[in-house]
Formats: structure tokens, C-alpha cells, sequence
């Protein structure tokens, strides 16, 4: 499937990690230490701030903070030195001591190339690292303004890739048409429709409030709505011009203007935008459920031991994985058998693993021999068998049902395997 790029979701998914890593760094005061230098500023101008820092860091009152401090001071100078000038996004260093608890620091060192350039140039000491203008750039690469409209009622939303964020919501106060007839029918239709225009201008400056700043990026405005309502707003361009020219045509016809109707807005463009990010993950996720229903189990495999089992044959496809997934793949050594086993375990129980009785004997002690970030293992996996890896947002209704039902995992296969395991879920 050429559409999927593993590369670029490895890329991702690795940068959000790392910046997890970083942003769980804590120090027992000011001594974690955060630079950004963007692509245009001189090494030679930073190297002189952070002497200035560093001779203004021998005033600091706690011998601790002060030793950290200047530690991390001397550190980063040596880090920076070795760039003759900044790589073309700029790099962001952090460095410190973080606290591991019994009054104890650990030093730490994170250089960070971002995948985007950095527009500033900052150097801030705190007791945690400072991630903000990195974290902003942890996001999908669509956004699309969604507007779904009639006389009656408005629902303006972005949708962030995958996510769809409702904005704002708008009742109109035009009232409905009646049947009476004679002047006062004519002098009414004239109320309803200055009414109705009204509504509409209003509606475009909520749309320009909304969705002007983020026009750089931007890739266009969807329009709908149940009736007419949204040709005649878009033919009298009631939209700021820079949005009216992004509007996608045609334009699209929904049953709702609610919450609900931007939902039916992002599933009617599938037809349009077949690049969306949201209609392939939802395209995925329901074509793994067609091939589960299916009476032999179809091309689908779902779940650690039938995900593993297809792996190792070299029948996996398309690999989904949530985003949320957060493991390792551990290897451990028991003492008692001498046999070497693989775990896959929680983040969070990484450390107690020792603790663990030997999958083997059942007994132990054991030894940890190595770790690894899981989803990054599995990428190394898929990209060897000529497979590809589609992360699946966390926070979609699809995302959910991979998370919930699935463990976070699953696979479309090339051709079908007799795969043992659970029935799969109902619905």
C-alpha cells in the first residue's frame, strides 16, 4: 500500500517518544536547563550567553543547585561547541540533573533536531524542562476547517488529522416561513430573509474569528449542510476571501448541522479527499473488521500471540498500531534454568520484570539482558517482511475500538494463516 509511509509514522512516533522521555525528567530545583537555537543564530553568540550564564550561576546560594547548575553549564558549552553552525530546523538542547528519589540526581543530556524549523531562539532553567514549542509540533499534517450550516443552526470545528474539535455552535433566530397571504406575507418574507442574511454574516465572521489563523496551514474548508442553505452562503461569499478560496467543491450535502453533522461532513468528503487522514484510518479499521467477520477469520490478525504469529511467517500487510500502545520488549535470563526468555510488558514494568517468576520453570531469579521500545521493534519487523506500519490515533472512534477491543494491536494480512486465539469482538 503506497499511501502508508512507515518511514514518516516511525519518525512520529519516535519524536513523540522522545519527547515523553524528556518532558518526565524532574529536578529537585532550577537545574534542568532547556536552549533552543534556531536555524539562524551564530554558535558563536550562543557560546557567549552561556558563559555569561555560567559565571552569573556562581551566586546561586545552594551548593547543590549550584554544583548542577554549573555542571550542566559546562556540559552544554561542550555539546554546543561541536556545531560549527545550527542544523537547518535549528537543535534544542536539555540537559541537567533530574531527581531518582532518596534525595539523589541523575544526569541527563537530550539534543533534539525538530522535524519542523525552530522561529526562536530561548534558554530557560527550571525544574522541568521546557518542551512547548516541541510538543507543538506533535500534530497530524491536515487540518481542515469544517463548516455545516442551514437557516437554522450552525456548527463550525477543525479536524486535526484524525481528531475533529468541534469549535462552536450557533441557533439563528430567523424565523420560519408561513402561509398567510396579502401584504403582510410579502413585508414577513422580507423580515425572514434580512434575518436570514443576518445569520450568515454572522456566520462568516465566526468562520473568520476560527479559522483566519490558522490559514498558513490550512489545506482547505469543508462546507455542508442538509439543504441550499450552503450554496447560496458560499455563492454570496460570506467568507473572508482567503477562505473562500480554499473552499473544497463541490460542496458537500449532510443530514445534520450539529456535532453529528461535522462527523457526516468528514465521512461525505472520503468520496473527495481520498488523501485524509481520517477517512484512511477509518478505511483501514473497517476493512480489518469486514476480514474478522468473515467465517475463516479472513486476511485478519488481532491481538499479541496472532499479531507475533504473522509476523514471523512474513504474512503482515498493513500493521495497525494505537498510538497509545506504550510497551517494551524485554529479554530476561533465569538463574535457576539458565534459559533466556522475550517479554512484552508495560512501560511502567519494566523495572519490577526481575521480580518476575521464569516463564520456563517458574522460578527465578532473573536477569534483565536487554530492553527495547516495542513499536519501534514491530516497525523493524513489518519493514523487513516489505510490510507497512499505520498508527491509529488514540483519540478516534476507530482508535478506540483498535485500543478497547484489540489491545492496541492488529494486522491485514497478505493471505490467510490458521490463526488460533480469542473470538474476536462483536461489532
Amino acid at each position: 500500500m503506497a499511501e502508508l509511509s512507515s518511514d514518516a509514522e516511525r519518525m512520529r512516533f519516535s519524536f513523540r517518544r522522545k519527547l515523553e522521555e524528556i518532558a518526565a525528567c524532574r529536578g529537585r530545583a532550577t537545574e534542568l536547563i532547556s536552549l533552543y537555537v534556531s536555524p539562524t543564530k551564530q554558535i558563536s553568540d550562543v557560546m557567549g550567553y552561556l558563559r555569561n550564564e555560567y559565571a552569573q550561576s556562581s551566586n546561586i546560594k545552594s551548593r547543590t543547585t549550584r554544583k548542577n547548575v554549573m555542571w550542566a553549564l559546562e556540559s552544554l558549552m561542550g555539546r554546543v561547541r561541536a556545531y560549527k553552525e545550527p542544523p537547518a530546523n535549528g537543535v534544542a538542547f536539555f540537559v541537567g540533573s533530574k531527581a531518582v528519589g532518596a534525595d539523589k540526581d541523575e544526569p541527563v543530556t537530550f539534543i533534539v533536531e525538530p522535524p519542523e524549523p525552530l522561529n526562536t531562539y530561548l534558554y530557560r532553567c527550571d525544574s522541568s524542562f521546557f518542551l512547548e514549542p516541541l510538543f507543538g509540533m506533535v500534530h497530524e499534517p491536515d487540518l481542515w476547517a469544517l463548516i455545516v450550516m442551514d437557516r437554522a443552526e450552525v456548527t463550525l470545528g477543525l479536524l486535526r488529522g484524525k481528531r475533529i474539535d468541534v469549535l462552536r455552535n450557533r441557533q439563528s433566530l430567523v424565523p420560519s416561513k408561513h402561509g398567510r397571504g396579502g401584504q403582510s406575507a410579502h413585508r414577513f418574507e422580507r423580515m425572514i430573509e434580512h434575518a436570514a442574511h443576518e445569520f450568515f454574516v454572522k456566520c462568516g465572521e465566526m468562520a473568520n474569528e476560527l479559522f483566519l489563523p490558522h490559514k498558513e496551514t490550512l489545506r482547505g474548508v469543508l462546507l455542508g449542510g442538509p439543504g441550499a442553505t450552503k450554496e447560496y452562503f458560499y455563492k454570496e461569499a460570506y467568507l473572508h476571501y482567503e477562505l473562500q478560496q480554499k473552499v473544497v467543491q463541490p460542496l458537500f450535502d449532510v443530514g445534520y448541522t450539529d456535532e453529528y453533522g461535522l462527523k457526516e461532513l468528514v465521512e461525505a468528503a472520503t468520496r473527495t479527499l481520498h488523501g485524509l487522514e481520517v477517512t484512511e484510518e477509518k478505511r483501514l479499521v473497517q476493512r480489518l473488521l469486514a476480514e474478522i467477520r468473515k467465517a475463516d477469520g479472513g486476511l485478519a490478525a488481532y491481538g499479541e500471540a496472532q499479531v507475533h504469529a504473522a509476523l514471523d511467517a512474513g504474512a503482515v500487510d498493513v500493521l495497525l498500531v494505537s498510538e497509545g500502545l506504550r510497551k517494551h520488549r524485554v529479554s530476561v535470563q533465569c538463574a535457576a534454568c539458565g534459559t533466556t526468555s522475550e517479554l512484552v510488558v508495560p512501560d511502567a514494568d519494566v523495572d519490577q520484570v526481575t521480580e518476575r517468576a521464569c516463564p520456563r520453570c517458574g522460578k527465578g531469579p532473573l536477569t534483565l539482558v536487554s530492553s527495547r521500545e516495542y513499536v519501534e521493534d514491530l516497525f523493524e519487523r513489518v519493514d523487513a517482511a516489505g510490510g507497512s506500519v499505520r498508527l491509529i490515533s488514540a483519540e478516534s472512534e476507530e482508535g478506540e475500538m483498535l485500543s478497547k477491543a484489540f489491545g492496541g494491536l492488529a494486522a491485514i494480512l497478505r493471505y490467510p494463516m490458521a490463526l488460533r486465539g480469542p473470538p474476536a469482538p462483536r461489532g
